[in-house]
């Protein structure tokens, strides 16, 4: 934690760099990635403050949308989309992820209830190698998965059908630093 905390002490000295992010944000990109910590959107893009708005959820999971329900992932799609006016949303799913890895390897869960709950908001199970460590396929088919839920989302849903937000799904592997993303026509995961 020291460490942490003596770069925080140090951090305002830069406050003429970070002056301009009083006025407000202006984001182009919602970023949904997983909490891992070895997953650092900002470092993976380059983004700089205020160039990504960000959710990171467990297994960079998109729960399903309900109105009666709302949740704190939903309340933050809406106001990228509809407040933000992000022109794209990039789920990125990561190698070695565990909440991914517990899934395809049916681990059991009881004795952490939350994640077990929040990770059964996957479905469908995500298949793959059960021992496999990088849970490649798994991710990437997972993270397609939540693409496709994304877009059940009435204000996502409207947006990418008046061609103004487009969705994204990314690949991290954690271990090389590489980045693939989906390409749809060939239905694989191909280098950026």
């Amino acid at each position: 934690m020291q460490p942490l905390i003596d770069h925080a002490r140090t951090f305002g000295r830069h406050s003429q760099e970070f002056a301009r992010l009083a006025a407000g944000q202006s984001p182009q990109v919602l970023f949904i990635t997983c909490s891992d910590s070895r997953v650092v959107p900002a470092l993976i893009t380059g983004a700089r403050p205020g160039e990504l708005f960000e959710l990171r959820t467990a297994g960079n999971i998109v729960p399903p949308h309900t109105s009666g329900h709302p949740t704190s992932e939903a309340a933050t799609i809406e106001y990228a989309v509809e407040v933000l006016g992000v022109r794209d949303i990039v789920v990125c799913g990561h190698s070695h992820c565990g909440a991914v890895g517990a899934l395809v390897r049916g681990d059991d869960l009881t004795a952490v209830p939350a994640v077990r709950d929040w990770l059964a908001h996957a479905a469908p199970r995500p298949d793959g190698a059960a021992g496999d460590p990088e849970v490649a396929e798994a991710v990437q088919r997972h993270a397609l998965t939540q693409l496709l839920r994304l877009r059940s989302y009435p204000c996502v849903e409207r947006r990418t059908a008046r061609g103004t937000l487009t969705l994204h799904a990314w690949y991290y592997e954690v271990h090389t630093g590489a980045v693939r993303a989906h390409r749809s026509g060939t239905d694989t995961f191909e280098a950026l």
